[in-house]
């Protein structure tokens, strides 16, 4: 206990000290003092960065995962428009995770900005609360898009198979061998060779956009229809207003991806710099990448509830925009392969370092076992495994927003110099953050359409109250042990 006392006092003297020289190099002297074994190589430019930001994110084929859901609350309307709102809203609170990033540029993202924001009382139990959250935010959006993934191909099977009966123990094993395929690369690529693997997955996913957008006209002919974009049909249940905020946070999954950059701090140089600049880029080629593709998809389908309908609502889309299975089939194949990309690139970027393989080997097992687990919920209920998959958004931003919220409290002359400052704009970023996790999290726990059924109801508030118990449990339990991140004087 001794040593951590220490340990605090020479963080809180650091940070006096950069917060009175705006010259200093914040970044060097946060990661200089971090001790948390090997140092990661720094084996990314900020171009690959982006391109791993970009290729977690994938903001226009996260979006298509959600179409159905999007026609449902408001049709064309909310589809483009909600789309657009609520990539806004999330970049809101994506700008105060930069800043958090450009001030303390570090491993542990938000569970270390957590525990050097937050009163000396309170820390331990924050970060340990921010820093789980984190980890199953990242590891179920990694398990969404395996799901996606195998969902799809799975679709274009039944697509051509008229007949064809999709059962959960095939989705599962499906889903078992997307998750085996994502490990190659990772136990394959040179961690030297992992910035041109990512600037390679970026430049695939902008290519598979920009076919798709080409495609989707071009094969359309002129059976155009933009007013599909205007046309309100929502078949929710919900009222209008209560329709829109359903999509801007449902929408939000397409763009909350950006934020796992954070935990790049060790793999980039000057990441005080690069990192608030890739969350922005990234953010901002997802926005203008999903409005072309919505209005695409949108102007060219005769049957909104054909789509809706449809185990894979995007495939029946661009069945109905080209008239052509296997042009359909070819564009969601793009869609899957790109996702593909995923993998599991989070977990290079925790705790322990192969010698060998230069990456955690054991946390990359530790997610393959989690993600192999999670799955069998699939086949138990897919009502309870949906619900899991969709608070993945909600806890990833609460993770975001709890350092900001303590900012917004605590006041924000707790920051140091940095190189990304949001200035006089900081109090409404970090309490806008605040208040629309509060009206998101109470979305995210709506079921989408009323009157809702036992299989057809949202459970995502039972599940929330049980991670928030698990964690509180596993805290009581590791208080005596858990001492936060570790700070060593230079």
């Amino acid at each position: 206990m001794a040593d951590l006392k220490e340990a605090e006092k020479v963080l809180d003297f650091e940070l006096h000290k950069v917060s009175r020289k705006p010259t200093l190099h914040t970044g060097e002297i946060i990661l200089i003092h971090q001790s948390h074994g090997p140092e990661l190589t720094r084996s990314l430019s900020w171009l690959g960065a982006l391109g791993l930001a970009f290729s977690i994110s994938n903001s226009w084929i996260g979006y298509a995962a959600t179409l159905g859901t999007m026609l449902t609350y408001g049709g064309g309307q909310t589809s483009l428009f909600g789309a657009i709102l609520g990539g806004v809203a999330q970049w809101i609170v994506l700008l105060g995770t930069a800043e958090l990033a450009s001030a303390f540029p570090s491993s542990g993202g938000h569970y270390h900005f957590t525990y050097w924001l937050a009163p000396r009382g309170t820390r331990k139990l924050a970060s340990f609360t921010v820093g789980m959250i984190t980890l199953l935010a990242w590891w179920i959006s990694l398990i969404s898009g395996l799901i996606y993934i195998t969902t799809s191909v799975f679709g274009i099977v039944a697509f051509w198979t008229p007949g064809f009966v999709i059962r959960e123990w095939q989705i599962y094993l499906g889903y078992l061998l997307a998750m085996l395929l994502s490990l190659i690369p990772l136990f394959s690529v040179p961690v030297e060779k992992t910035d041109y693997m990512t600037r390679t997955t970026l430049a695939v996913s902008i290519v598979g956009l920009v076919v798709t957008i080409v495609i989707l006209p071009a094969m359309g002919g002129n059976d155009y229809h933009p007013e599909n974009i205007m046309i309100n049909r929502n078949q929710s249940g919900w009222a209008t207003p209560t329709g829109w905020l359903l999509s801007m946070a449902q929408a939000e999954y397409s763009f909350v991806g950006a934020g796992t950059i954070v935990h790049l701090a060790e793999e980039t140089p000057r990441p005080d710099r690069i990192l608030p600049f890739v969350i922005n880029m990234t953010t901002l080629i997802g926005l203008l990448g999903v409005i072309p593709w919505v209005i695409g998809v949108l102007c060219g389908i005769d049957d909104v509830d054909a789509v809706q309908r449809a185990f894979v609502p995007s495939l029946e889309a661009y069945y109905q925009v080209t008239g052509s299975k296997a042009a359909a089939t070819f564009l969601q194949a793009c869609i899957a392969l790109i996702c593909y990309n995923n993998g599991l690139p989070f977990s290079r970027y925790w705790n322990h370092i192969d010698p060998q393989y230069k990456f955690p080997v054991r946390t990359a097992l530790l997610s393959a076992a989690f993600t192999v687990l999670f799955g069998v919920i699939y086949i138990a209920s897919t009502t309870a495994f949906n619900s899991m998959i969709n608070i993945t958004t909600l806890l990833a931003n609460v993770a975001f927003t709890i350092p900001q919220g303590i900012l917004a409290i605590g006041g924000r002359n707790k920051l140091p110099a940095r190189h990304f400052n949001l200035g006089r704009f900081g109090y409404p970023v970090n309490i806008f953050s605040v208040l629309w996790l509060i009206l998101s999290g109470v979305l995210f726990c709506l079921p989408v359409t009323l009157p809702t059924t036992l299989s057809s109801m949202n459970y995502g508030s039972v599940v929330l109250v049980g991670i928030f118990l698990a964690i509180l449990l596993m805290y009581i339990e590791r208080r005596g042990k858990f001492s936060g991140p570790q700070i060593l004087h230079a």
